[in-house]
C-alpha cells in the first residue's frame, strides 16, 4: 500500500525523497497547451470492463471545467483517443497484455468521448494505440511547431496513459503539469502513488485552482 497523503508514513517518504535529491521544481513557461488524455466512455461506463469508478467520474467533471478554462484562455487544446483494428493487431504486445483494450476497437461505443469532452473542429485529435500520447504520433512535432513549452495534462487513467504521457512530455522537453483533480484511477492507492512519483521525478502536480489561475494570467 502507498502512504496515505498527510500521514506520518507519507511524511517520511517525502523526507526520504528530499534527501535523495528528488522533487525539484519545474517552472512552467508562457506558452501552454492543454492535453486531455483518453477521456473515453470506457472509463465512466459501469458496463465496460475498463470502468474506473467514482475517481474517473470525478476526473471527467474536473476535465470539463479545465477544458472550458483553456478555451477561454485561447490556448491550444489536444484530445487523445485510442482506436484499434478489430483484431487488435495494431495494439501489439499492449493489446495482448491488456485484453480489455478490445473496448477500443474501431466502432466500439466505449471508445467515444465522454459527454462534454469531445474536441472542437479546430482542436487537435490525436489517435493512438499505446499508453503515451507521444508514442507513434505527431504530437511532439505539433507542439514544437506551435512553440509550446508547457503541457497541462488531464485524463484517464493516472497510472497508465496519464503517467506515460507526462513522462514522455518531460523527455521531449515540455514541462508537464498534471491537474490533480482532473485525473483518476480505479484504485486510490495506485492513483496516489503515481501522482507522488510524477511530482518527484517527472513534472509538477497542481490543484485545479492553481491551474486555472495560471491560465487566467495567460500562462505567466
Amino acid at each position: 500500500m502507498s502512504p496515505v497523503p498527510g500521514s506520518d508514513e507519507a511524511g517520511a517518504a517525502e523526507k526520504g525523497y528530499q534527501r535523495a535529491g528528488l522533487g525539484g521544481r519545474l517552472t512552467p513557461g508562457t506558452s501552454p497547451a492543454l492535453l486531455l488524455v483518453d477521456p473515453a466512455r470506457a472509463y465512466v461506463d459501469p458496463a465496460c470492463p475498463l470502468y474506473a469508478g467514482a475517481s474517473a467520474e470525478g476526473a471527467a467533471e474536473a476535465m470539463r471545467g479545465l477544458l472550458s478554462a483553456a478555451r477561454r484562455a485561447g490556448i491550444p487544446v489536444i484530445v487523445t483517443r485510442v482506436v484499434l483494428r478489430p483484431d487488435g493487431s495494431d495494439g501489439g504486445v499492449f493489446y495482448r497484455k491488456v485484453p480489455s483494450l478490445r473496448a477500443f476497437v474501431e466502432g466500439s461505443p466505449y471508445a467515444d468521448f465522454i459527454e462534454g469532452l469531445a474536441p472542437r473542429e479546430a482542436e487537435l485529435t490525436v489517435t493512438k494505440q499505446y499508453p503515451s500520447a507521444f508514442f507513434g504520433t505527431a504530437l511532439s512535432a505539433y507542439l514544437t511547431s506551435h512553440r509550446i513549452d508547457t503541457l497541462l495534462i488531464a485524463g484517464l487513467t493516472t497510472s497508465g496513459c496519464v503517467r506515460a504521457t507526462a513522462l514522455d512530455a518531460m523527455q521531449h522537453g515540455f514541462v508537464p503539469v498534471v491537474a490533480e483533480e482532473a485525473v483518476g484511477d480505479r484504485d486510490a492507492g495506485v492513483h496516489a502513488a503515481n501522482l507522488f512519483d510524477i511530482r518527484h521525478k517527472i513534472g509538477e502536480v497542481w490543484g485545479m485552482g492553481r491551474v486555472t489561475e495560471y491560465l487566467s494570467r495567460g500562462g505567466n
